[in-house]
């Protein structure tokens, strides 16, 4: 093998190494219930995200939700970590949304319904990259204050394909 396909080769598996570290949200995350706290409640019956890569360095995010009576929310948005304002579907509590990376596992996420901040979840993921967690403040759309703290654990990841 020439010595520039060698290089070549090295380049891509430590980008792709470090791009598989600094993106700890990909995978699919289910709610812990149990260890979560949502004040007001009631609680969510389950929630399910999914981190997807997006293009060449935004991600694509699905979120089902069902809530304490049984309704399912579906909603979708695809971003990049730049602090601009990303379009919602699907989710009647919020219709814009701006990612932030703090860290390689810290995340903030500022949600807006007519183009007023509703609430600011601050993700943090674990060191071992099993367990999440997610703690929401701000006002729902019915005027209450929110304080959340959502723990969820990993179900599946992404893997890097050189």
């Amino acid at each position: 093998m020439h010595v520039g396909t060698k290089v070549g080769l090295a380049v891509l598996f430590l980008t792709g190494a470090l791009w598989a570290q600094s993106n700890s949200l990909m995978g699919i995350w289910k709610l812990n219930s149990a260890q979560s706290t949502f004040d007001p409640g009631p609680p969510p019956k389950s929630v399910t995200v999914k981190y997807e890569p997006h293009g060449k360095d935004g991600v694509r995010i699905t979120v089902d939700t069902i809530d304490a009576r049984g309704i399912l929310t579906h909603a979708v948005y695809t971003a990049k970590y730049d602090g601009k304002d990303n379009a919602v579907k699907g989710d009647s509590s919020r219709d814009t949304v701006a990612l932030k990376r703090i860290d390689p596992y810290t995340m903030e996420v500022t949600n807006k319904e007519r183009g007023k901040v509703t609430t600011i979840n601050t993700i943090i993921v674990s060191k071992d990259g099993r367990t999440r967690t997610d703690t929401i403040r701000g006002t729902n759309s019915q005027g209450q204050r929110v304080n959340n703290v959502a723990v969820f654990e990993k179900q599946q990841g992404f893997s890097v394909k050189n």
